[in-house]
């Protein structure tokens, strides 16, 4: 096992990987604690799958050399389930990390099933099981015990052998597009900017007033700023039924919003109760035009429920034959919208998913497709005339 400590060890390790055709990675993380993930460790392998583990929390080690091979345009960066670990090299660099392949992604496309674990595509492809003991280990603290270290460079040395094996099915396929689409939206840096004025979006409700809204955008804005600003995580701040709360009854006083359930003396006398009454004002005084609005679902039409029922053995049909995972092409909500919409814009309706499902939906809808049932299995029969 080879640890990385000193900005000249890692320096030396990325000049040599620059020239490799791809590199697998991997991070462990800790953040319970924190808003942003804390990078722990970090592991790194080339196509020869000898692993190497860079200890970011060694004082005076630059991370530098790293960050500048992981954004070199001619080495393809293989992950596993990349979301979390694109998010912390984000937030360390401002860029995301490309060209890129996630293995969980490019199985998914294979036939693994959804969400593939690492341990299944290890064990199925390079004949390897992982050890997982150390599943639940405290990344932050030191020293690392060599067990440790083994468990988690487990987690790329194996990553060259399924990489290989899935790229050249997706190749043989020709599915390699239908991966690249599906990593085109996990590399946009919209996913991992933390915008404040956007987290009240992620607070559900059945509210949709815009006058209720716009003071929600406000209060969430306002408590987003305070977890970043002390790296804190927005809900061990404020839960968000206080948030709902306050907005609902567009708390003004701080007599009331110590009141508020879930909302401390402390917290209301701080500076995050200041700022939680100026979000209320703020949001009460926004203009009519500039309030949010959440456009309703329209009611579903009379009998869309038996069509949904079809277009979901449709659907399941249609993902065995090609061993797609079905969470990937369509959701039961998409059905829903394609059932009672020709033109619905969901994922199914575009892109390598309509090839596969959406055309075969659309056509199923008008009658112009049957499905029959033949020796035990479900047939796709093409009508001359619409039925």
């Amino acid at each position: 096992m080879t640890q990385i400590t000193t900005t000249a060890d890692l320096a030396a390790l990325t000049d040599r990987l620059a020239n490799e055709p791809f590199i697998c990675i991997d991070t462990e993380f800790m953040r319970e604690n924190t808003y942003w993930p804390q990078l722990c460790l970090l592991q790194i392998a080339g196509p020869d799958g000898e692993g190497f583990a860079v200890d970011p929390l060694v004082d005076g080690i630059d991370l530098a050399p790293l960050l500048d091979l992981l954004h070199k345009s001619d080495v393809i960066k293989v992950l596993h389930a990349a979301r979390q670990d694109l998010e912390i090299f984000f937030n360390l660099s401002g860029e995301v990390p490309e060209p890129l392949f996630d293995t969980q992604v490019a199985a998914m496309v294979c036939g693994f099933g959804e969400a593939a674990s690492y341990d299944r595509l290890a064990r199925k492809l390079a004949r390897a099981e992982i050890d997982k003991s150390s599943r639940f280990t405290d990344w932050s603290k030191r020293p690392l015990t060599d067990r440790q270290l083994r468990y988690a460079l487990a987690d790329v040395e194996h990553l060259p052998m399924i990489y290989r094996t899935l790229d050249k099915q997706l190749c043989d396929t020709g599915r390699a597009g239908w991966v690249a689409e599906e990593l085109a939206l996990l590399t946009n840096p919209d996913i991992y900017r933390l915008d404040p004025e956007r987290a009240w979006e992620r607070i559900k409700t059945r509210t949709v007033r815009p006058r209720f809204l716009s003071v929600l955008r406000e209060v969430a804005a306002a408590r987003e700023r305070y977890a970043q600003r002390n790296d804190v995580p927005r809900n061990r701040v404020l839960r968000d039924e206080a948030l709902l709360e306050i907005a609902a009854h567009e708390t003004s006083s701080l007599e009331d919003l110590s009141r508020t359930r879930g909302v401390s003396k402390g917290l209301a006398t701080g500076p995050l109760g200041k700022a939680l009454l100026e979000a209320v004002a703020s949001g009460v005084a926004t203009p009519e035009g500039d309030q949010p609005r959440l456009a309703k679902a329209p009611p579903a039409p009379r009998g869309v429920g038996p069509m949904v029922d079809l277009l979901k053995v449709l659907l399941k049909m249609r993902c065995e034959e090609n061993d797609v995972a079905i969470k990937l092409v369509a959701t039961t909500a998409d059905l829903e919208q394609i059932a009672a919409n020709d033109t619905a814009d969901v994922p199914a309706m575009h892109g390598w998913r309509r090839t596969l499902f959406g055309d075969d939906a659309i056509a199923l809808k008008h009658g112009q497709l049957a499905l029959t049932g033949e020796t035990g299995r479900i047939s796709l029969v093409e009508l001359e005339e619409p039925a």
